[in-house]
């Protein structure tokens, strides 16, 4: 029996083409995304000509994920794969940003993958079993000026993710994490922009490099050389194709900008933490 995956975000970019390429190698795929019977009906109908199951959940709400996880289990059964894939960029002056705008993005990227996480997990710890996999960022590891917020949002992620790792492994549950670089994908195109011009124009010059830094990033996505985002979905599929406890904990997908470096270094403090408290069981996954 093919194992069942639920994808936030699924509407587009990597959330949409994780959806196609998992069901094409043989996953019982559930895309979830906001709206399905409106704003996101083209692209919800879409998936469903290609007998993937779509279903209604907004992270930003406990009643939606509540619902659409019932809904799952009322009509696949259960749940075996979670992809924390939903999110939205930011870029710009961070001081330019309004609380409301820093909210709205950490209500997202963060509080969105507890809620997700935190509904599911129930599932799999009754099972013993499950892999969650968080889609994190570059930018949760090395820092690009003026992506500060949307860093911060994915640096908690990667917090979030090594502690749950370590906290669910004795139910069989194992937890990784995906640092994508830079990819043409909708979330550029729709990236928060700071409310506050007035506060920009004080920068000056330096108020001037964001718009810059977005326009190089288009232009490489539009170019030959821009890099595929396919990428991601192989990435995950190869995750999910990875025998339980074998899988890495992060996996840096495209141009790293010395994430991975990073990687690297922090596996062995992070290791020692563990050490100190007598904890270093709690990085292998417990099998029945």
């Amino acid at each position: 029996m093919s194992k069942i995956v639920l994808i936030t975000g699924s509407s587009t970019g990597f959330g949409r083409d994780t959806a196609e390429t998992l069901a094409q190698a043989g996953y019982n795929v559930i895309a979830s995304m906001r709206d399905p019977q409106g704003k996101n009906r083209t692209h919800a109908e879409s998936l469903k000509a290609k007998n993937i199951q779509v279903v209604a959940l907004d992270v930003t709400s406990q009643e939606s994920v509540d619902r659409a996880i019932q809904d799952i289990l009322n009509t696949a059964g259960g749940i075996d794969i979670l992809v924390n894939n939903a999110g939205i960029a930011s870029a710009g002056v961070t001081e330019a940003f309004t609380n409301e705008q820093t909210a709205a993005l950490f209500d997202v990227n963060v509080l969105g993958v507890h809620r997700v996480t935190r509904a599911v997990l129930p599932i799999f710890r009754q099972q013993k079993d499950g892999l969650i996999i968080n889609i994190g960022s570059i930018l949760g590891r090395v820092t690009f000026p003026f992506f500060g917020l949307y860093g911060a949002s994915k640096f908690a992620v990667e917090a979030m993710t090594d502690s749950l790792r370590y906290e669910v492994s004795q139910f069989g549950i194992d937890v990784t994490l995906v640092q994508p670089s830079a990819y043409p994908t909708h979330m550029y195109a729709s990236a928060i922009q700071p409310a506050d011009a007035d506060c920009v124009s004080h920068y000056g010059k330096v108020g001037e490099i964001p718009g810059a830094m977005f326009e190089h990033f288009m232009n490489l996505f539009e170019s030959e050389s821009a890099p595929n985002l396919h990428d991601v979905a192989q990435a995950i599929l190869n995750l999910t194709n990875l025998p339980k406890g074998t899988r890495p904990a992060r996996s840096v997908v495209g141009t790293s900008f010395g994430a991975d470096a990073l990687n690297d270094a922090t596996a062995p403090v992070q290791a020692g933490v563990l050490e100190t408290f007598g904890l270093h069981h709690l990085e292998t996954i417990k099998f029945d």
